[in-house]
């Protein structure tokens, strides 16, 4: 393994390297240089100080509960979890970490923990000082984002670590020959709570049965919550007016390019563009593509429109935070990031409201698209024209649309749960009582 573990450190510094190097030209890169400027310091003093015995003074007498989240949406995956343990344990400290910037910066404001602050990058030292400040109680590993020295850590002092809505695939490195510091880090978990039956299986042939529960997925329960709270949006009802809405999710310009026609020769409908990245240029690139829009900073002013200027029937979101949200508005719902080589975004988000949800066709990692097309609330399409048939044919056949409605909304349902899978573990086994 000395050999594994040599490639991970040229792994780490290639990293850095690589993010110093573009930091100048790329926002991202440079949050996540600034973000981490004088980390240690800053948590120090959150946290109040540090006593004789070397851990943080008011961590002393109150349980710490350590969740880590690569970035925002596995946030939404941990989020339940962690409201479940504040909820049973009030007095506990929740603290959380980000690796990456959109996650951070979204939600740095989170009323729910106590702390919230970037991970820092990988290291024995780095991770010897994080856990001493902290001092968790539990850990919870949000789906990913394995680092060593961290997992190694916890494993030595004996802190329970628990792996939460884990996935696994026979092309990852843990079941591959040349995994073994991969499958070390897999070893440092008290518990893996896995989504599928099938992660279960393949982590059987890497010798895990002890300490593996097939949970579920906990961006089930999420989505369920935010579902079922409500929470209107003023300035979108205004904008539906109780038309029918086209709700575009996630999007990148491969999407918006399957849309802009459809929207362009139907002014009738009302489309909701929510771009996946909202930097400046990429929503001039997103208003090229669309005749009749408004930003959604423009809507809300309510300022009258230009003499001469067509009422917008494209609405596009510039801002982070709303699209959970904006699918209770939808008659169809359309989920970006099907088009590109990383896959499709959050199906989940969609479904749950009971509306067909539409996506390109690059699904194979994720069980929850591919499900949710077999189940019937799904639909793949390969081109623009394949996504203006779909539209028309779900908006003029009533029976089609009811029953993609409620096929969507009946799969979401179906796998509620995996949260209190969880919690139950963690209080039968009083994780929270060392």
């Amino acid at each position: 393994m000395r050999v594994s573990i040599i490639f991970y450190h040229v792994f780490l510094w290639a990293y850095r390297m690589g993010i110093g190097l573009i930091a100048p030209w790329n926002r991202k890169a440079k949050s996540w240089l600034e973000g981490r400027k004088g980390l240690f310091e800053r948590i120090q003093t959150e946290l109040g100080g540090i006593v004789p015995g070397g851990t943080p003074a008011a961590a002393q007498s109150i349980p710490t509960i350590w969740m880590h989240c690569s970035s925002l949406g596995e946030f939404e995956q941990g989020r339940p979890v962690i409201e479940r343990l504040k909820a049973a344990s009030p007095a506990s400290r929740i603290i959380i970490t980000f690796f990456s910037p959109s996650g951070y910066e979204a939600r740095k404001g989170y009323k729910g923990a106590d702390h919230i602050f970037y991970l820092p990058l990988d290291s024995r030292s780095s991770a010897r000082r994080f856990i001493d400040l902290v001092n968790p109680a539990l850990v919870i590993w949000i789906k990913y984002d394995y680092w060593y020295y961290f997992l190694v850590e916890l494993k030595k002092r004996k802190i329970p670590t628990l792996l939460v809505s884990g996935i696994f695939r026979t092309d990852q490195p843990f079941f591959k020959w040349w995994g073994r510091l991969h499958k070390y880090m897999l070893e440092c978990f008290t518990h893996l709570f896995v989504q599928t039956e099938n992660s279960r299986k393949l982590l059987e042939t890497i010798g895990f049965s002890t300490n593996v529960t097939t949970s579920g997925d906990t961006r089930f329960d999420r989505v369920i919550e935010i579902a079922e709270s409500r929470e209107s949006l003023p300035a979108i009802e205004a904008f539906c007016q109780g038309g029918r809405v086209i709700v575009a999710g996630s999007t990148w310009e491969e999407d918006e390019e399957e849309l802009d026609h459809y929207a362009n020769t139907h002014p009738e409908f009302k489309f909701i563009i929510a771009p996946h990245e909202i930097e400046e240029a990429r929503l001039k690139e997103v208003e090229k593509l669309f005749r009749h829009r408004i930003r959604y900073s423009e809507w809300v002013k309510g300022q009258p429109l230009p003499a001469g200027r067509p009422a917008p029937n494209v609405l596009i979101i510039d801002n982070i935070g709303m699209l959970s949200r904006l699918y209770q508005y939808a008659t169809i719902a359309y989920v970006g990031g099907g088009f590109g080589d990383d896959g499709v975004h959050n199906v989940l988000e969609a479904a749950v409201y009971g509306r067909p949800v539409v996506f390109g066709p690059v699904i194979e990692k994720y069980i929850e698209a591919v499900e949710l097309v077999d189940s019937g609330g799904g639909i793949v399409i390969d081109s623009a024209l394949e996504a203006e048939s779909v539209f028309s044919r779900l908006l003029s056949n009533t029976e089609e649309y009811r029953q993609a409605c409620e096929a969507s909304r009946d799969y979401v349902y179906s796998r509620k749960g995996a949260t209190g899978k969880v919690i139950s573990y963690i209080q039968e086994n009083r994780l929270l009582t060392r």
